[in-house]
């Protein structure tokens, strides 16, 4: 059973996904959870602790499901192109989902709530990058930095402009570091 907090967090995304924080009503967010607006200023103290714990549970559960998908695309024997291709798939999903994530990867836009930012951004980076360097062995990690960082940085184009296709695009992005890490022979024909 949802505590009074995940309830009242949850009524706080529904509406924000409505309207700009700005127009969030502490009132409304009370009662839409069902709990008494006082319930809601012993949880949270203030709109901006509601604001800051439902950026912070929206980057948590972000970064889990980054993990849990990178530990997948590991565990299916994927290939560094494979590994991010799910990185940026998850990405590009969880931003569409949630305003405050999109706003966390790309700066605070209509959203209005205090979001974790760069914070997000590294530890999305900094994620792809120990996952890569574990799995590929032979991968020197300071090619797989700047590799992710290119990637990472034509994801996050994708979230602030949307191409037609996600998933072309995530095969794309794969293609990109498989090019990045395992460039072709040179010379040759």
């Amino acid at each position: 059973m949802p505590t009074a907090r995940d309830t009242l967090m949850d009524a706080a995304f529904a509406a924000l996904g409505e309207r700009p924080w700005e127009a969030v009503r502490m009132t409304e967010v009370a009662a839409a959870a069902g709990v008494s607006r006082q319930t809601l200023y012993n949880e949270f103290s203030s709109k901006d602790g509601l604001a800051r714990a439902l950026a912070r549970r929206e980057a948590e559960e972000f970064l889990a499901g980054l993990d849990s998908t990178l530990a997948g695309a590991r565990c299916a024997g994927g290939d560094a192109g494979e590994c991010f291709a799910a990185a940026a798939r998850w990405t590009l999903r969880s931003a569409r989902r949630s305003p405050l994530l999109h706003a966390a990867l790309t700066g605070p836009g209509r959203s209005g709530v205090p979001v974790p930012g760069a914070g997000l951004v590294a530890a999305l980076h900094a994620r792809t990058v120990a996952v890569l360097v574990d799995g590929c062995p032979r991968l020197l990690p300071e090619d797989v930095g700047w590799a992710c960082e290119a990637a990472l940085r034509l994801t996050l184009s994708y979230v602030i402009a949307p191409a037609a296709d996600d998933e072309e695009s995530c095969l794309r992005i794969g293609q990109l570091i498989r090019g990045l890490l395992d460039p072709p022979a040179r010379g040759g024909r």
